[in-house]
Order: structure tokens, then C-alpha cells, then sequence
């Protein structure tokens, strides 16, 4: 995939436009009129989405949730979140791609962001020069301290935000404990306080563009698990650092950093 680029898709208000991507160049590949009426709704619509990515493997050999990256604004934004929601369950079970859908403040965000990069008034190229204003890391931070650590450099060395945690130095009396505390967080007043921790790093979710989940190896921690059930309810956009390992119901998620 490095030296071929990710194939990304975007839905627009009347057209939808695929391109492949490399570092912070765009190859367009086709633009085509959006391939439905105004009026396609519920499972007629995803199966309308659906068909337009199965042609997406005329551009690339795996067409994936690690390959392919499906963007949508335009009359999507304006769907209900339940059909929303049941579009996007749709398209994952039809297809194995996350169908994400950029809301109007984040729309606005990549084409400011292309427009002072390039001079395009094209969103992807915002998207693939900074495509999180904010995000929360999870993962096991017991175990894999180090690598959440460089997953969060490498999301601030692209200008994101990282709400939480916003610190990975560990308190001294927490270090080498079941439950590890950093030193912006106090201590715990006793076993049941770990739960307003552990609430106030999920309700960061809430503000996020999206939740970044480190798992080497693939593996994902019980801990993690629980979070990803909070993740879903939000209708929360979900990247895998690496392919998840273990997880019994595979959900709409994306795998591997960078647009």
C-alpha cells in the first residue's frame, strides 16, 4: 500500500470522485455524477454505495478498510442519525468500508485547510494534509505506554489535537499498578473512582474527530473493548493502529493512520 497510495473516495453534493493518494499528492482517478436520485433513502441508498465501491476494484487489487478510505458530505450530512447510522452499518456489512460521513464544521475545515495549502477547493486536499483537528488515544496503558506515546507524537506532529490522554507522564505512586494514573489526574479517592476516570476519558470521544485505538499486534485489551461499545453508541469515527485480533463482533472501523 505505500508505494500504490490509498484509494480515497469521496461522495460529494453531485458528484463522487475517487483518487489515490501519496504523502500529500492527489492522483485523480475518475469523477462521476452521484450515482442515485436525491430522494434514494435506506437500503436502496446503501446498496446504490454499495455498488459504486465494488467498481473500486478496477483501481486497486484490495479494496479494504485498510486500502480504501470512503468520505461523504452533501445531501448525506442532512440524514437523520439513525439513518445515518443504519447507512453506515449497511455499507460495512455490504462492503467491509467505513462510510464516513464529514460533518459541515470538519467539511469546512479541509477546504479552508486545502485552500491555504494548494489553492483547491477540493476537501480531500485538506483531508490529506491534516485530517484531524482532535482526537483521543486508547489502548492498554499498562502494557503499551511506548507505542500509545508515539502514536500520539505522530498525530501532533500533524497539528491534532490530542484531548486525551493529554499527557502520558505517569504518577509515581500509580506506576507498575493495575490502574495507572498521569500526572495531570488525581489520585484515586478509592476502587470505585476509577470509573470517573475511566468515564472522563470516554466522554472526550464526544468532542473528537476521531478515536485513535494503538493495538501492536493487533491485540485489543479488555479495557479497550469496553470503550469500543461507548465508541459505537457515538456513531464515533474508529482507526486501528494495526487490524484488530480477538474482537468477537467486528464493527465499522478503519485500519492504519495517515489519509
Amino acid at each position: 500500500m505505500a508505494s500504490e497510495g490509498r484509494i480515497l473516495v469521496h461522495f460529494g453534493p453531485e458528484h463522487v470522485s475517487v483518487h489515490r493518494s501519496q504523502g500529500s499528492r492527489l492522483q485523480l482517478l475518475t469523477r462521476e455524477r452521484l450515482p442515485f436520485g436525491a430522494g434514494l433513502a435506506g437500503e436502496a441508498l446503501a446498496e446504490r454505495v454499495g455498488e459504486f465501491c465494488a467498481g473500486l476494484k478496477e483501481y486497486a487489487e484490495a479494496v479494504d478498510n485498510k486500502s480504501t478510505r470512503v468520505h461523504a458530505t452533501g445531501v448525506f450530512q442532512q440524514l437523520p442519525q439513525p439513518e445515518a447510522a443504519a447507512l453506515v452499518n449497511s455499507v460495512y456489512v455490504d462492503t467491509g468500508l467505513y462510510f464516513n460521513v464529514v460533518g459541515p464544521e470538519l467539511e469546512r475545515f479541509y477546504l479552508d485547510t486545502g485552500m491555504s495549502a494548494c489553492g483547491s477547493n477540493d476537501m480531500l486536499e485538506g483531508l490529506i494534509r491534516r485530517e484531524f483537528r482532535t482526537a483521543v488515544v486508547c489502548g492498554s496503558f499498562q502494557q503499551w505506554l511506548e507505542p500509545i506515546e508515539g502514536t500520539i507524537a505522530r498525530l501532533r506532529e500533524t497539528g491534532t489535537e490530542v484531548l486525551s490522554p493529554r499527557s502520558t507522564r505517569i504518577k509515581p505512586e500509580t506506576e507498575g499498578t493495575d490502574f495507572i494514573l498521569f500526572d495531570y489526574q488525581d489520585l484515586l479517592k478509592n476502587e470505585r473512582d476509577r470509573w470517573r476516570h475511566k468515564y472522563g476519558h470516554m466522554d472526550a470521544f464526544r468532542q473528537a474527530d476521531a478515536v485513535v485505538v494503538c493495538n501492536p499486534g493487533g491485540r485489543v485489551g479488555s479495557g479497550t473493548v469496553f470503550e469500543l461499545g461507548f465508541m459505537s453508541a457515538l456513531g464515533k469515527r474508529v482507526i486501528f493502529t494495526e487490524e484488530p485480533q480477538g474482537v468477537s463482533v467486528s464493527f465499522p472501523c478503519e485500519v492504519g493512520l495517515g489519509a
